[in-house]
């Protein structure tokens, strides 16, 4: 029985409180007590050594420098802090999209704006009362394409044919003032325009370039803007419970242990940052596809569909097809009268408008090509750097924010002291964080913000996509043919699949973490085999506390 005491010893030995350090003296908390005066909350009660920490709901329970107050105030801190380091990388997305916006924006607008200005300079003196007695269908169709433009409900196919109608009424009746042309006569000649092209083949040119461009033009702006809006929504989505105590755990136990020099893993960093951020990782596929089909219609702007030369030229067209119809306005007239009927002699005799008509004027476009490209490379760039953003969040604001450590440091912290970090870490988007070990996860309940950000991503595609073969879809349009497949369900098929295919986990077993706090202890089949040996071990233990006083 000589081994008896010496049993005994080793329990005393077991039972003995264990410290971080080696020495017997409580660790100073000035550290613990500089960090928390510096966030701002009261001194008032903060330890000034280490204490026992059997209080401690998050952290770890050996000796702290926290006390439950504490704890909670640095619980709710990491929570705003980690919110805002979210919002701060949003921001940077966000100021990156709206710039892009706000450049090509502004060429465009520009564009335009020297056409109508280079019309208005012009065609005075070129047309005389042609144009200065039909100032108003000139603006109005400026009018109307700007706001095509800025996203009106226009239909810009029938504007531009309204602008040839009415345009070719007014100067039918000034080319023929002699006359007394009637409304309904005007409604015969309109009928007969499309076989007699009285404006030559400019209307059908027009329309056919000008409609590609302006609806690439249009679908591109809305592109950077919706993108930016995404990012915003999603950047205000709030942690849940379970995140928020596995970022306090991250950021701010290490302090309460007396570590604060020491930096978190970086695995570690990332299974929190991913499970924390399951939802909005899974935004990658539709962002993937948004930034691609801007890339795509960024070369069709500055390629096949030259929004420089149609939209920089729209005055030049317009003067085309008016000089056609001067040219040939004899034979024109014939074949109206021909069809329609000679009109009544009116009281009006003839006009100035012939000899008014005949001067020259040069009409010059000057390119803005070599800009349109500049700016359709940044573009482009930029919407490359953006493909990963959601997936590469986490591992950028590990390293950049919470000041991770490198990734073969084993001296770091991991969860609940100084040391190596084992498990491994878990991929991307909510299927996957079904196994994680630091945040706890319900894969069946995807937040419904992102959900939706999701499927306004899927919209924009689909716009985008219609606008590279030259259709414009309406928003409105878009949504109905992407929500057709029923937005009752929850649970998108491509989570669902994953979910009920996954297979058992084979990895093994993690001996850093505490236990969960949700209820979730060790399972019914292990718990049966525990009683009898920890009721002898506790006994044993007790013995040895006695004998050891």
């Amino acid at each position: 029985m000589r081994f008896f005491p010496w049993g005994f010893w080793l329990l005393c030995v077991a039972s003995a409180p264990v410290r971080g350090d080696s020495g017997s003296k409580a660790r100073s908390c000035a550290e613990v007590r500089q960090l928390y005066g510096a966030k701002g909350f009261s001194l008032s009660g903060v330890p000034q050594a280490e204490i026992s920490g059997e209080h401690l709901r998050i952290c770890p329970q050996g000796y702290t420098c926290c006390t439950s107050e504490m704890e909670e105030n640095f619980a709710n801190k990491s929570r705003s802090e980690f919110e805002a380091m979210m919002k701060e990388a949003g921001r940077s997305v966000q100021m990156t999209l709206t710039a892009q916006h706000r450049s090509f924006d502004s060429y465009f607008q520009d564009l335009l704006n020297k056409s109508e200005k280079a019309l208005y300079d012009a065609f005075p003196s070129m047309y005389g009362e042609l144009y200065t007695q039909n100032m108003k269908v000139f603006k109005d169709l400026y009018s109307e394409l700007r706001r095509y433009y800025r996203g009106s409900n226009i239909n810009l196919e029938e504007a531009l044919n309204e602008f040839w109608t009415r345009l070719l009424e007014r100067l039918f009746k000034l080319m023929n003032p002699q006359y007394h042309i009637t409304d309904e006569y005007l409604d015969c000649m309109v009928k007969h325009a499309e076989q007699h092209k009285p404006f030559g083949e400019v209307p059908r040119d027009l329309k056919v370039k000008a409609t590609r461009a302006f609806i690439a033009a249009r679908s591109y702006a809305q592109g950077f803007l919706v993108g930016s809006d995404v990012v915003k929504k999603v950047s205000q989505v709030s942690l849940s419970h379970e995140c928020t105590r596995a970022i306090m755990k991250l950021m701010y136990c290490p302090h309460c242990r007396g570590m604060s020099s020491v930096k978190p893993c970086n695995n570690y960093c990332l299974n929190v940052v991913k499970g924390c951020l399951a939802n909005q990782a899974d935004l990658n596929t539709e962002w993937k596809y948004l930034m691609d089909s801007l890339i795509v219609v960024a070369d069709r702007i500055d390629g096949p569909y030259n929004v420089d030369a149609v939209i920089g030229t729209i005055h030049m067209r317009i003067s085309e097809a008016i000089s056609n119809l001067q040219e040939n306005k004899d034979s024109i007239t014939a074949k109206v009268f021909q069809g329609c009927g000679n009109p009544k002699i009116g009281i009006k005799g003839s006009s100035s408008e012939d000899k008014k008509r005949t001067r020259k004027v040069a009409l010059e476009a000057k390119s803005s090509a070599q800009a349109l490209e500049m700016l359709v490379l940044d573009a482009k760039g930029n919407l490359t750097a953006l493909k990963t953003y959601w997936i590469t969040l986490p591992g950028s604001l590990c390293s950049k924010k919470v000041m991770a450590s490198s990734a073969t440091d084993d001296k770091c912290w991991n969860g609940m002291t100084k040391g190596s970090y084992l498990p491994e870490v878990m991929g991307d988007g909510l299927a996957n964080q079904i196994n994680n070990p630091e945040v706890e996860v319900d894969i069946t309940k995807p937040d419904m913000t992102i959900r939706q950000q999701i499927m306004q991503l899927k919209i924009m595609t689909n716009r985008l996509g219609n606008a590279n073969i030259g259709n414009d879809v309406d928003f409105q349009d878009a949504s109905d043919d992407m929500s057709g497949s029923g937005s009752g369900d929850s649970c998108p098929d491509d989570v669902c699949g994953k979910r009920l295919s996954k297979s058992p986990s084979t990895r093994q077993p993690e001996t850093h973490a505490i236990p969960k706090q949700s209820g979730h202890g060790v399972s019914e089949a292990s718990s049966r085999s525990l009683p009898s040996a920890f009721l002898l071990l506790s006994v044993a233990f007790i013995a040895a506390q006695h004998l050891c006083r």
